[in-house]
């Protein structure tokens, strides 16, 4: 219904536009000036009408063009500072007044006079836009004398300093955690609140949320159950008293992926992420966002192994190579055990010969305690 107005109104500005040409025709003697003896009623309907139709065609584009630049300047202008926005404005409106004072002169030249002014008045504004950014601290250092806007820059500095996390010891800047949609179907970031070792806001975007609805949504049952459990994880963290939860409304429409939205949103209030997602980890500390991994702090948790330790394991598997056996640690660690093929569905006491940290993991590769003791009585033997 809006887009249909709007179009109407385009469409009358048009033929209005058709009317003033025609006008400025007539008043200027081109159209008997190149033979043309037309009656006015006539040239000014076809004027009118030439000028609406364009208009109705062009409508639509135009609409596209102007809702995606605003919102292509709303994205940038919400990272630009409050300073520079304060001081830009205040450049570009006293640019505007310098040329309201010069467009004057151009009035009385025909035709060409008002797109002259028009001309004057958009590089003035920009130019007086430019400069007042540029030299934001002369602009505002005299705008201070005003006991209303030297309040209003105090508040403006103390709100971009905990923005950039600059603020003194007396007032700390806002401490976010920004949640990916990974991190929540995992499950685990619920007993890491319930521990109380996250301080700070939980941060939820509003397109994580969607996305989370629409995995929900989805029509495979795997996918299903993923989202329903990450809802669930969401409302089992809001309930915790130990952290805070907040919904965060902010879009960023000119992107569509929903990781470099995520890190878009790290890079605008300067926070960082809470994932397990490794591509998201990685593109994320390329841009300059932090990053806090739920992987890599389960396995900086994980109890450290040192090679020569004993310890008791059930093989449960065969290994890759021929005669190892694979074991498993509670919190998940993988034991190659060499020659532990036979052992299999047996507990069985393994000395641990060396230890592999990946990036999937740790790997633990151990031997039978018992082979051990043969090798070694056999090696003694031999000595006798």
């Amino acid at each position: 219904m809006i887009r249909n107005l709007i179009r109407g109104i385009i469409t009358l500005l048009a033929g209005a536009l058709g009317f003033y040409l025609d006008y400025l025709f007539l008043k200027l003697n081109l159209l008997q000036s190149l033979g043309l003896n037309l009656s006015p009623v006539w040239t000014y309907a076809t004027m009118i009408v030439l000028f609406a139709i364009i208009g109705f065609l062009v409508a639509p584009v135009s609409i596209r063009s102007f809702l995606s630049l605003m919102r292509w300047m709303d994205s940038r202008l919400t990272r630009v500072p409050t300073h520079d926005l304060m001081s830009g404005a205040v450049g570009g409106i006293i640019g505007l007044i310098i040329s309201s004072l010069f467009s004057n002169s151009f009035v009385s030249v025909p035709f060409f006079g008002p797109i002259l002014a028009v001309l004057l008045s958009l590089f003035l504004g920009y130019l007086g836009l430019t400069i007042g950014m540029k030299r934001k601290e002369d602009v505002l250092s005299f705008l201070n004398f005003i006991p209303r806007f030297r309040d209003r820059g105090d508040k403006t500095d103390k709100a971009d300093k905990q923005k950039e996390g600059k603020t003194d010891t007396r007032s700390e800047p806002v401490n976010y955690k920004i949640l990916d949609t990974s991190v929540i179907i995992d499950g685990r970031i619920a007993d890491i609140v319930k521990t109380g070792f996250l301080e700070g806001i939980l941060l939820i975007p509003s397109f994580v949320l969607e996305e989370l609805r629409h995995i929900a949504d989805s029509s495979d049952l795997l996918k299903r159950n993923r989202g329903r459990r990450g809802l669930d994880i969401l409302n089992q963290i809001s309930k915790e008293t130990a952290i805070t939860v907040h919904i965060h409304e902010q879009d960023f429409d000119d992107i569509n992926e929903v990781d470099s939205k995520l890190v878009r949103l790290g890079q605008v209030l300067n926070s960082p992420l809470l994932t397990n997602d490794y591509n998201l980890n990685k593109v994320a500390e390329l841009q300059g966002v932090k990053v806090l991994n739920i992987n890599e702090l389960a396995n900086a948790l994980k109890p450290i192994v040192l090679p020569g330790e004993e310890m008791l394991v059930q093989v449960m598997k065969e290994g890759k190579e021929p005669g190892q056996g694979v074991a498993y640690l509670d919190d998940g660690t993988m034991i190659v055990v060499d020659s532990g093929r036979r052992y299999m569905g047996q507990n069985v006491s393994v000395l641990v010969t060396s230890v592999l940290q990946t990036a999937a993991g740790r790997m633990i590769f151990a031997k039978p305690k018992s082979s051990l003791e043969k090798n070694r009585w056999a090696f003694v033997r031999s000595m006798r």
